[in-house]
C-alpha cells in the first residue's frame, strides 16, 4: 500500500513537471520544469534531453547519465547554459568562452574510475544548439559531449525546494 502511494506521488510529480535532482551539477532537491517563453540566455538553468546515440550510450553505460523518459531512454539533464550559438568555445585544460575563462571549468582526462575521457574539440557553438556547463568540475556536460540541440530543451529549471551548496 505504501509503495503504491509513493509511486502515485512520483508519477504525479513527473506529469506535473517536477523533477528530483540528485546530482551535484546544481543544488540537490526538487525542481520544476517551466515552459520557455523567452529566448534562452547564458546563466539560465535548463532541463534538456541528451542526444541519443554517439557518446550518450557510453555515458549511460559508465553511469554519467541515468535512464529516463527522454528519447533514447535517458533522464533529462539539468545544467546551466554557458554559451549560445555563435560564441567561441576553447577547450584546453579549462573552458574559455569568447576569450574569458570560466571558473570551475577544468577538463578531466580521466573519470573517477580511471577511464579516459575525451573533451569536445571546441569551436563556435552552432546555430540551434547550446553549450551547457555546470560549475561542478566533475559534471558530465558540454565540455565532453559538445553543444546540444536546443530542440531537446524541456524548459527552464526552477528550484522548488533545494539544499544549499
Amino acid at each position: 500500500m505504501a509503495a503504491a502511494g509513493n509511486f502515485t506521488i512520483v508519477a504525479a510529480g513527473l506529469m506535473g513537471g517536477y523533477r528530483l535532482n540528485m546530482t551535484p551539477s546544481v543544488p540537490l532537491g526538487l525542481w520544476r520544469i517551466e515552459t520557455i517563453r523567452r529566448p534562452v540566455r547564458v546563466g539560465d538553468i535548463v532541463f534538456a534531453c541528451p542526444q541519443p546515440g554517439g557518446l550518450s550510450g557510453q555515458a549511460l553505460s559508465r553511469g554519467y547519465l541515468q535512464r529516463g523518459l527522454c528519447p533514447g531512454g535517458f533522464a533529462p539533464l539539468i545544467k546551466p547554459v554557458a554559451a549560445l550559438p555563435g560564441q567561441a568555445v576553447e577547450i584546453d585544460r579549462e573552458v574559455i568562452i569568447d576569450g574569458t575563462r570560466l571558473a570551475s571549468s577544468a577538463i578531466r582526462r580521466f573519470d573517477g574510475q580511471g577511464r579516459p575521457m575525451q573533451p569536445w574539440s571546441g569551436g563556435r557553438v552552432p546555430f540551434g544548439t547550446l553549450f551547457l556547463q555546470s560549475s561542478f568540475e566533475g559534471s558530465y556536460d558540454s565540455r565532453y559531449f559538445g553543444p546540444i540541440p536546443a530542440e531537446g530543451l524541456l524548459g527552464f529549471a526552477r528550484p522548488v525546494l533545494t539544499l544549499p551548496r
